[in-house]
């Protein structure tokens, strides 16, 4: 008997569809690992234990009266007689001022010493370290070492001046030019880091465009305004951010050069709040510390959001 075997049929795809083999299997998605995340734990806990706790544990005490053994919660009673705080309005005059003037005189002459460092000049590098070497000082050693400068009578800028046919103020010891005479002394210990910071900006910037600048006649003034200025805003934005922030919060210079003196003439509000707590007055400057971190926290973050945004505009 014959046994007839057909092959099977072999059925081709139609013009149009995939062939059978060629359409993709269905892959599953493999699940991330965990591990690269641990990586992280150690600056977690670092930054809650010296930053988070610390900030929480202000929050609550600033609402208590206490010492070092027990607290008893007093409500808004601190806050009320903070705010009652006869030397409150000077001490906020002066941080305004003192921020305002130290922040915009960093970002004026860090650009100048920053475009200056960037040239092709002589001994360019160890300029930009004896211009760099106040911001390595302590704070109090150069508060003590201007104060002996600052002498209206045997202080060595005044006896220059005096050589040259100038009489010196009182730098110190004059209500009038206290605050500002502590803050040059911080804007010469701290320019040095907005200059490397304007350093870092301005080299960043494509030399094409310096040299197409040139070629069209451009004068060094022109270049200046209309390249470096606009495209060193990053670095703008953060030397206003940083030396805002470090004005607002100063305390050390001022401490160390004229404790708040003559009278309340140079008090900040950092200051205001160091005395309270040498009178013993823990809750009462722990609810001056969380106001500061409000009036920081509210001016600092309009202005930076405003600074990032018209950065990305451009």
């Amino acid at each position: 008997m014959t046994v007839n075997q057909t092959a099977p049929a072999v059925t081709r795809p139609r013009r149009g569809e995939a062939s059978p083999s060629a359409v993709p299997k269905p892959t599953r998605k493999r699940k991330k690992s965990p591990y690269p995340y641990w990586f992280y734990l150690p600056a977690v806990v670092i930054y809650a234990t010296l930053f988070l706790l610390p900030t929480f544990a202000s929050f609550f005490f600033s609402l208590t009266r206490w010492t070092i053994f027990n607290a008893t919660f007093i409500g808004v009673g601190n806050f009320v007689q903070f705010f009652q705080e006869p030397a409150l309005v000077t001490g906020l005059r002066n941080t305004i001022i003192y921020a305002v003037m130290t922040s915009g005189l960093k970002v004026v002459l860090g650009m100048l010493f920053g475009v200056l460092l960037t040239s092709k000049i002589i001994a360019r590098g160890f300029l930009r370290s004896v211009l760099f070497f106040p911001v390595l000082l302590s704070s109090i050693g150069v508060g003590i070492m201007f104060s002996v400068f600052m002498d209206p009578d045997k202080g060595l800028i005044n006896q220059v001046l005096a050589a040259v046919g100038i009489q010196g103020p009182a730098w110190l010891a004059d209500p009038t030019w206290a605050i500002y005479s502590v803050g040059l002394v911080d804007v010469w210990k701290g320019v040095g880091l907005a200059t490397v910071i304007y350093i870092a900006g301005i080299v960043s910037i494509p030399a094409e465009y310096y040299e197409a600048a040139e070629m069209d006649g451009a004068s060094s003034a022109k270049r200046f305004w209309n390249i470096t200025v606009p495209l060193a805003r990053p670095a703008t934005a953060t030397v206003i951010i940083l030396s805002l922030i470090g004005g607002l919060r100063s305390f050390d210079l001022i401490w160390a050069m004229t404790q708040g003196g003559p009278g309340f003439a140079s008090d900040v509000i950092a200051s205001v709040i160091y005395k309270q707590y040498q009178a013993g007055f823990y809750g009462l400057s722990t609810a001056g510390n969380v106001v500061l971190f409000v009036i920081i926290t509210a001016i600092v973050l309009p202005l930076s959001i405003f600074l990032n945004r018209k950065e990305v505009e451009q």
